[in-house]
Parts: structure tokens; C-alpha cells; sequence
């Protein structure tokens, strides 16, 4: 940390800084290893015949597709490039195979910046982290597969004109990039089933449909640490998220999504600029971690004290 007065106090958490070339190109450097990575994942679960690489390969593909929800994320706070039209570009397509529409995920996104710790408060993915951590919540919000149900809904209600924001007011060429957006999900849905007519449907089983089987759970262990067991009453960015120290991998597996209260104090600074605040908020925040077991040690300790107190009231109502 630098003896500068603009970071001598939690006031340097919440310093502006622009987008500059190596923030750009640092970035693209993540697009192009993260679609990598899913290239590989799809050659390991189509082209090798050993059962164990090919379910290495739909896990890789599944974690990618979590993955790419995060670079969206990035996209979405318009912190990746230098001009703001790359952002909707690059994010659309990051968000096809788990169907998040970019400009719908945007708008809710931001306005849970501007009502975090209030009753607006609204988030894309629905998980309340104000309510109790307990096994069923956990397992049940992992395991909601109902969001692409939804996703689906909103398929057909782009296409019929019906769609409408339920969350708040929306600009209108923003209700018409969303509506858009959900129209063009269709292509791949209908490519989905035309391949399985066509006899392909092994193709959309191992690199849609199993992956998504690890995506869904990944990414909510990704989104979990935010705010959860965090001062959700207030609007205290330091008291009502977390943030997590963690390795190089995982800050790079979560596009820094770690970085939490530096992402919330400053939410256009690029990710990769986070990290040179992370000694402010170890000084002045109330929640952090210093790595994602620790973390998720913390969750399971939780958990079972929950269980433990709902048994004892169970046994005391009936006696």
C-alpha cells in the first residue's frame, strides 16, 4: 500500500479510476483464455473416448460457463474497455449458454448497487442472502435449475412483445435491448433441437446440457460470499459485504468477484485494479476471509448451529 493520502484511509476504497489500455488488454487476455479453456473442455468431452476425460471435459465446459457469467459481470459495470459499445458486444455472448441476458442482468445489477442494505435491493440471480443459512436454503438455492425455466418464460414473452420489467422503472431502448436480447436466445434453443433431429443430440447433451448441471452450482458458490452473514441493514459498504483474500486461481476464477468490497466501494474501477486496495479493506472491513475454504468453513459452521436450534425448538414445542 502506497503512503498516498488518497489511500491512507478507507476513502482510497472508494477512489474512481478509468479503464486504460492495459486494463483493456488484460481483459481480453481473460476473454481469450477463457474461451480457451472451453475449446478444450468440448475436444476432452467429444473427441476422446476415456469416460473419466470426457467428464473432465463437462466439468471444464460447466465451470467456463460459470466463469463467463463473471467476465459478463465486468462487462456489465462497463469496466473492461475503453468505449462503452465493446461492453454489450463481448457481454451477450457470455451469457448465452446459462440464457443471462446482458442488458436484463445490467439493469437489476446496478440497481442493487445504488439499494444494497435496503428494501430495494434486487439482484439478477434471487438469492436472498438475508435469510437464515440453513442446509435446505443452500442445497435449494445451488441447485436452482428453475432460473433457465425462467430464462425460457422470457423467451416467449420477448417474442410475443409481452415481456415487461417487474422491478422498477427501465428506459425504453433498454426494455428494447433486453427484449432483443431474449429474442436472440432462441437461435440457440432451436439449433439445440434441430440437432437432435438430426441425430446430434449427443453434441447438446455433453457441451450444453451436462455442463449446465456444473455451471449452476458453481456459480452460486461464486455469488454466495457477498454479502451473505454481512450487515444486510445497512448501507455501509464495510460492514454489509465480504471480501475474500484468496489465491491467484481463484481470484482469477472469479474475475476478482472475491474483491467484493473493493467491487462495491468503486464499481467501475477495472478488476484488475482491485487488488492494490485489498490491504484498505483488511484494515477497515468488517467481513473478510482470508481464503474460500476458510469461508465456506464458516458457511457449514453456520449451518449446522442453524439445524442444531431448529431441532431444540422442534423438541421444545412438543414437549
Amino acid at each position: 500500500m502506497t503512503s498516498d493520502a488518497s489511500t491512507a484511509s478507507p476513502q482510497g476504497l472508494f477512489r474512481r479510476a478509468k479503464v486504460n489500455a492495459v486494463d483493456e488488454r488484460t481483459f481480453i487476455l481473460k476473454l481469450f483464455v477463457a474461451y480457451a479453456l472451453w475449446v478444450l473442455g468440448v475436444a476432452l468431452a467429444l473427441l476422446t473416448g476415456l469416460w473419466p476425460l470426457r467428464v473432465l471435459g463437462v466439468i471444464l465446459i460447466g465451470a467456463m460457463y460459470a466463469h463467463w457469467l463473471e467476465l459478463q459481470h465486468q462487462c456489465l459495470h462497463h469496466s473492461a474497455f475503453r468505449r462503452a459499445r465493446w461492453h454489450r458486444i463481448a457481454g451477450v455472448p457470455l451469457g448465452v449458454p446459462m440464457l443471462v441476458s446482458y442488458s436484463h442482468y445490467r439493469v437489476l445489477h446496478l440497481q442493487h448497487h445504488r439499494y444494497l442494505g435496503t428494501d430495494q435491493d434486487s439482484e439478477f440471480f434471487g438469492f436472498d442472502s438475508r435469510q437464515p443459512v440453513t442446509w435446505g436454503a443452500l442445497v435449494r438455492e445451488a441447485l436452482a435449475f428453475g432460473r433457465l425455466g425462467g430464462a425460457v418464460a422470457d423467451i416467449v414473452r420477448a417474442w410475443s412483445g409481452s415481456w415487461t420489467y417487474d422491478s422498477g422503472q427501465i428506459a425504453p431502448a433498454r426494455k428494447r435491448e433486453v427484449a432483443a436480447e431474449y429474442r436472440l436466445f432462441v437461435l440457440p434453443i432451436l439449433a439445440a433441437v434441430a440437432l437432435a433431429v438430426l441425430g446430434q443430440g449427443e453434441l447438446v447433451l455433453w457441451v450444453w446440457l451436462l455442463p449446465l448441471l456444473v455451471a449452476v452450482p458453481l456459480h452460486f458458490l461464486v455469488e454466495l460470499p457477498e454479502h451473505i452473514m454481512c450487515d444486510n441493514s445497512s448501507t455501509d459498504v464495510l460492514t454489509n459485504t465480504r471480501s475474500i483474500t484468496g489465491s491467484w486461481f481463484s481470484t482469477w476464477y472469479t474475475n476478482g468477484n472475491n474483491l467484493h468490497i473493493e467491487h462495491h466501494a468503486a464499481m467501475v474501477v477495472p478488476i484488475n485494479q482491485l487488488r492494490e486496495r485489498h490491504d484498505l479493506t483488511l484494515s477497515y472491513a468488517k467481513h473478510t476471509s482470508p481464503s474460500y475454504p476458510q469461508f465456506f468453513r464458516a458457511i457449514a459452521k453456520e449451518a449446522a448451529a442453524n439445524g442444531r436450534k431448529a431441532r431444540a425448538q422442534v423438541g421444545a414445542r412438543a414437549d
